[in-house]
């Protein structure tokens, strides 16, 4: 009593400054003392959590493989499959239990293949399992729905394609990268139509991604894509040049060469980039006649073209670029010049005193 009385004496003896201190850090310590409560609870939580979800785990994997072995011949689903879905169906109604349920599915469905994964898949329709994924595709919260769109991707529900095509345009990109991925995978190149309607960009990430799925097909036979070569999306026709590079469509290249023209620059360098790939020389001479009017950049892609595809009747227009400003178009001009016409090449050193540019011609000249 005595010190309870003295401390509180003293506070209130005590300049002003230090009561303030005594009262932070006494908030200081109501607040550290909640925290740590609170991580211990939270801590609790979590392991038990764990072990719940464990046990449930164990579970459902116990009853799956039992349903995967519980089949014959004469009954497409024996008495005890049906058990087992039922009980199944029954756990999915709990939100808790079909999250962990799906996980389940997931992993086994991704361990096995043939018929046993046809047997998961059937198993997903018959527990009602793919409703609760197709009314995500409603829901109003974005990665709701791109958490729906990714579970049918992963049961390969082709049914599900009227309702998640609606959201080709939707105004988030994790949305709309999901369905992308949905379309490729389940339906190979022919998933690619939704770029005839698709208004939202196409990330260099979605891009990536399309590709790296598209080249894991076993099917490699793509249509030609030059109708999306037409495309009012700018990233629509980058993505279509990807293509029509990585599987050598030389079929498209009238439409490409039309894109030399393109009011974008970076389609512009892209197609430049294509037809030096696909060797197109048509494409060569439609930039000579205007190369002085392109950008800098332009100019440096046309020279790479140029270092793939020259001719000898190339030389007269090469030797108006051997003193050029931008390093890299000199350098490449000269590389021609040494190949087309070695003799002019040589005569260089004698007709120019520039150090720069004699330090360029020996380098060329040694390599």
């Amino acid at each position: 009593m005595n010190t309870s009385i003295f401390l509180i004496d003293y506070f209130n003896d005590s300049p002003p400054i230090i009561q303030a201190a005594w009262i932070i850090s006494g908030l200081f310590f109501i607040l550290i003392s909640g925290l740590i409560l609170y991580l211990k609870y939270l801590r609790s939580y979590l392991r038990k959590k764990e072990k719940i979800t464990a046990a449930y785990e164990q579970e459902y994997e116990y009853a799956l493989i039992t349903y995967l072995y519980a089949g014959n011949e004469e009954e497409a689903i024996s008495l005890e499959q049906q058990a087992i879905i039922d009980l199944l169906k029954n756990y999915a109604k709990d939100p808790f239990k079909r999250k962990i349920l799906i996980a389940v599915l997931v992993k086994l469905k991704n361990e096995i293949s043939g018929e046993v994964a046809e047997s998961i898949q059937y198993l997903y329709y018959q527990t009602e399992l793919v409703d609760y994924a197709l009314s995500r595709l409603s829901h109003k919260k974005w990665f709701v729905i791109a958490k729906g769109i990714r579970e049918l991707k992963q049961f390969q529900i082709k049914e599900a394609y009227d309702q998640v095509i609606i959201h080709l345009n939707h105004p988030r990109p994790e949305v709309r990268k999901e369905m992308q991925l949905y379309m490729v995978n389940l339906f190979d190149f022919e998933g690619l139509t939704f770029l005839d309607l698709l208004e939202t960009p196409l990330s260099e990430w979605d891009q990536i991604q399309l590709l790296e799925v598209l080249q894991k097909l076993e099917n490699q036979n793509i249509s030609c894509s030059t109708s999306w070569l037409q495309s009012s999306n700018d990233s629509v026709i980058l993505f279509a040049l990807k293509l029509a590079k990585i599987y050598n469509q030389l079929e498209g290249k009238n439409e490409i060469m039309q894109l030399l023209h393109h009011i974008n620059k970076e389609v512009r360098l892209e197609a430049i980039d294509v037809l030096s790939y696909l060797n197109v020389l048509e494409a060569k001479e439609i930039l000579k006649l205007d190369l002085q009017k392109r950008s800098e950049e332009e100019q440096i892609a046309f020279f790479k073209m140029m270092e793939n595809l020259y001719e000898s009747n190339d030389e007269s227009f090469i030797m108006k670029y051997i003193h050029d400003d931008v390093f890299e178009i000199k350098v490449v001009a000269l590389k021609i010049l040494k190949i087309v016409n070695r003799e002019k090449f040589s005569t260089l050193k004698s007709e120019s005193s520039e150090g720069s540019f004699l330090k360029i011609v020996n380098f060329i000249e040694k390599n």
